[in-house]
């Protein structure tokens, strides 16, 4: 299974996501970047549920995600907060059921130093893989640079938004591939890049040239997606219209809303994908 990311229009994938759990459907390997990362850990720990709740719950408090936040904590999304106190104190991450899984789970993130993607795969839960979902999950100019393991790391989506190629080397002959946008989407270049250039960035330019070429890069892989799909070698579920829901949202309705789009759409996909897994 792979999980582009798209901060809050992962809760269309979490819909999705939770579907496939209650039909107990399980998948052998998962590669999530940004907030697939963040949400699809719970597809391994098998929290049905979970990442709509804790948003919801927190949508208001500004240690979870808000300008303040940026402010006072150079993360928009609260690092401490966000990917510590939440799962280990106020909405509990199950470790435990993480850790007995058998599926192979990997995260994505950005080596700002090379400008290359990471992939790291989680075998084991507790902060150490928070701080790698954090990474994976940390967008330019919205958080601080991530140093974990000896790597100086951020938004996985930069080097690899779709990572369908990865797993398929890894082995994987058939895939659910979850995007977060429509049929028909096409990335343009990064409107802040120019501001990238002068932040504390620019000490890092091979990141620079990274997000530079992403919208190219992003382009590519949704061409290899479909084509995949062509060949019946991927499943693919995909939003009919843009979802209307930012990448920040303090709307509990909105959440609701997107996260159900993925919901009504896995229930009516559902004999397919049996069909194609099978």
């Amino acid at each position: 299974m792979v999980l582009e990311g798209g901060a809050l229009r992962g809760l269309y994938s979490a819909g999705i996501q939770d579907v496939m759990m209650a039909a107990r459907i399980d998948v052998d390997g998962l590669v999530g970047v940004s907030a697939g990362a963040a949400f699809g850990c719970n597809m391994k720990s098998c929290q049905m549920g979970r990442p709509l709740r804790y948003n919801k719950r927190f949508a208001h408090d500004w240690r979870y995600c808000s300008l303040r936040s940026l402010i006072k904590t150079g993360d928009l999304f609260g690092a401490k907060f966000a990917y510590h106190t939440v799962p280990n104190e106020l909405d509990i991450f199950d470790n435990d059921a993480f850790e007995k899984n058998p599926m192979a789970f990997w995260v994505v993130c950005t080596d700002v130093e090379t400008g290359e993607p990471v992939y790291q795969r989680l075998d084991r839960g507790g902060d150490w893989a928070y701080d790698w979902i954090r990474a994976s999950a940390s967008m330019p100019l919205c958080s601080k640079v991530v140093h974990i393991d000896g790597r100086k790391l951020l938004d996985g989506g930069v080097a690899d938004s779709i990572p369908l190629r990865f797993m398929q080397q890894q082995g994987f002959e058939r895939n659910v591939v979850v995007l977060t946008q429509p049929l028909g989407y096409v990335k343009q270049k990064n409107r802040f890049l120019p501001l990238m250039r002068l932040s504390g960035l620019r000490k890092f330019p091979k990141f620079i040239e990274a997000v530079a070429r992403r919208h190219e890069m992003y382009n590519e892989e949704l061409e290899w997606v479909q084509k995949e799909e062509a060949s019946g070698r991927a499943f693919v579920f995909r939003p009919d219209a843009p979802l209307p829901i930012g990448h920040t949202c303090h709307d509990v309705n909105t959440m609701q809303y997107v996260y159900e789009l993925g919901r009504q759409q896995a229930l009516q996909r559902l004999p397919q994908l049996r069909a194609f897994l099978s």
